[in-house]
């Protein structure tokens, strides 16, 4: 049985059209600032690593970033059969403080990492729009690093007040 023209069509080029609409329909005024990193020590073993930590901030989020932070790989030592290979952990401050409006916040997590570093940890947080400062730290010896980033305001204009 022959296969018809238009169905070899669709299964050729139907995945690179896909791929053409994905990549086209992102978007393009999205942001990422990422912080410097924070060297650190981790608990229940002797082991450091460095916290890495960004800001997305996007107009189709506004008022709102999404803070995320990540552990390099970490390099230490562990008692037990997987001596070279500790899982280690700390916890990780986001502080942040909007200089425009005054509002202020963290996001905290709890970071658990191993000889491939850890997951991504990630959260909105609602600064309002405006120029926003960090200082990312963790519960460890560790030294403070300190960033900033820029939130976008709602690009529609609010309606008009009701009129009597």
């Amino acid at each position: 049985m022959r296969t018809p023209t238009r169905l070899r069509a669709a299964v050729l080029f139907g995945p690179i059209a896909a791929v053409t609409l994905a990549v086209t329909a992102a978007p393009a005024s999205a942001v990422l600032v990422e912080f410097p990193q924070v060297p650190t020590f981790l608990r229940d073993t002797p082991c450091g690593a460095t916290i890495r930590s960004w800001a997305d901030t996007s107009p189709q989020w506004p008022g709102r970033a999404i803070i995320s932070v990540q552990a390099t790989p970490v390099v230490g030592y562990t008692n037990g059969e997987y001596s070279f290979a500790p899982q280690c952990e700390t916890l990780v401050t986001v502080a942040w403080r909007n200089v425009n409006t005054g509002r202020v916040g963290e996001y905290r997590v709890p970071l658990v990492a191993g000889i491939y570093g850890s997951i991504q940890y990630a959260m909105f947080q609602d600064t309002d729009p405006g120029h926003v400062v960090v200082t990312v730290f963790t519960d460890m010896p560790n030294v403070p690093q300190h960033g900033a980033f820029d939130v976008p305001a709602d690009p529609k204009p609010a309606p008009p007040p009701p009129s009597e």
